[in-house]
């Protein structure tokens, strides 16, 4: 047998709840199905499966609230017989609604006899949350059932904006909370340095010009896909840094998975991975990072996209930042960081001339690498972009 568990997406989270199953007893499921939804302090989840098996049962219901590590699941792998299983003694939270009115002294319509109110338990609840009286609303299920769905468009429609606004200011606050305990934690714990070069980019600008000409609009490459290759490309030549810190030691792994920071349109960030990213083309890289970019901001990622990351880059050039010295990320122990290209007064073959530059930092932790190998992966870095054809 194995337990499914609230996974861990990311150091900054404590407890999930669980919104929704995907499954339902019986089903049966491979290693990457997803399962659940669940909402941390920074977004709403797709939780994937890590073993395939026959789904027994439900250990947790949607609306519990839970910290990390409690059996939500039980799921009977290929070939191993049932065996009964005892409820998760990890305790639930209590979690406070949203909103909820008053309940009616009588009904609000007199019926001439009284109609069952078909209605999904799901949307009972939220319906119930939300404050929406669901024999108002029209359902779109068979029979017309009414579903979560309905209830969520009810809610849009309301005039009663004001609740919907304290929910997001919530989880803005509660995101901030999180990011903030988690690199509070990280500079408490993490021995940092950090190490800075400036890259002449004139060959990367030109190559990039030249390159999007041949495509159409909606398939031409960003120069950040490049940085992000070339990070991928250079941990293979200085892999510690490709390690997570766990249980007192470094735990070096194998596969390369970059973690890209997104800024998020209300506020905070969140920094899920690219899988295999020195095993992507451009093409295939620049398909997927978009994609990364969309549902990070729609909260719609994947469970290993914020658990798998192995380092994590942070670009703000488009802000206007000319340096950035990042705080790591636990459990990782480096993270690179790119400023804007900015011309600048350049020495080249015994003359002064104006080339693009940009300046590209590591944040390491000095448990694992010292400077000496941290300057050989930035010097890396500087040189797989000068030399494209190795991308």
């Amino acid at each position: 047998m194995a337990e499914f568990v609230m996974p861990q997406l990311g150091a900054d989270m404590s407890v999930g709840k669980l919104i929704a199953w995907r499954k339902k007893p019986g089903d049966t499921v491979t290693r990457g199905d997803i399962i659940a939804d669940v909402e941390t302090d920074k977004a709403d989840i797709e939780v994937e499966v890590f073993t395939g098996g026959v789904i027994v049962k439900f250990l947790v219901q949607p609306g519990d609230k839970v910290p990390v590590g409690t059996v939500l699941a039980i799921i009977r792998e290929e070939g191993k017989p049932v065996a009964e299983v005892a409820p998760s003694t990890m305790p639930s939270i209590a979690v406070p609604r949203l909103a909820e009115g008053p309940a009616p002294s009588k009904p609000l319509v007199e019926r001439a006899e009284p109609v069952r109110l078909r209605i999904s338990p799901a949307a009972k609840k939220l319906a119930a949350d939300l404050g929406i009286d669901a024999s108002t609303v029209s359902g779109t299920g068979p029979a017309g059932r009414i579903l979560r769905e309905d209830i969520e468009r009810a809610a849009a429609a309301k005039a009663a904006q004001p609740v919907l606004t304290e929910v997001v200011s919530d989880r803005q606050a509660r995101m901030r909370q999180a990011i903030a305990s988690a690199m509070a934690r990280s500079k408490r714990e993490i021995p940092h340095y950090y190490l800075s070069t400036t890259i002449d980019m004139s060959r990367v600008m030109q190559w990039l010009a030249d390159e999007n000409l041949k495509r159409s609009i909606e398939n031409r490459v960003l120069y950040a896909v490049l940085l992000i290759k070339a990070v991928a490309l250079a941990l293979r030549e200085v892999p510690e840094l490709n390690s997570t810190w766990l249980d007192g030691r470094a735990t070096p792994h194998s596969d390369i998975n970059v973690g890209v920071a997104i800024s998020l349109r209300g506020g905070g960030l969140v920094a899920p991975c690219l899988h295999n990213t020195d095993r992507q083309s451009i093409d295939d890289l620049m398909k997927n990072f978009l994609d990364l970019v969309k549902r990070a901001r729609a909260g719609t990622l994947r469970s290993s996209e914020l658990s798998d990351a192995t380092i994590t880059v942070t670009s703000l050039g488009e802000q206007g930042v000319e340096t950035v010295f990042g705080i790591i990320y636990p459990p990782q122990v480096a993270l690179v960081g790119f400023g804007k290209v900015v011309e600048r007064p350049w020495s080249a073959e015994g003359q002064v001339v104006s080339r693009p530059t940009m300046i590209a930092t590591l944040s390491g932790d000095h448990r694992v690498t010292d400077g000496h190998r941290g300057g050989l992966f930035i010097a890396a870095v500087d040189r797989l972009l000068q030399e494209l054809g190795e991308l």
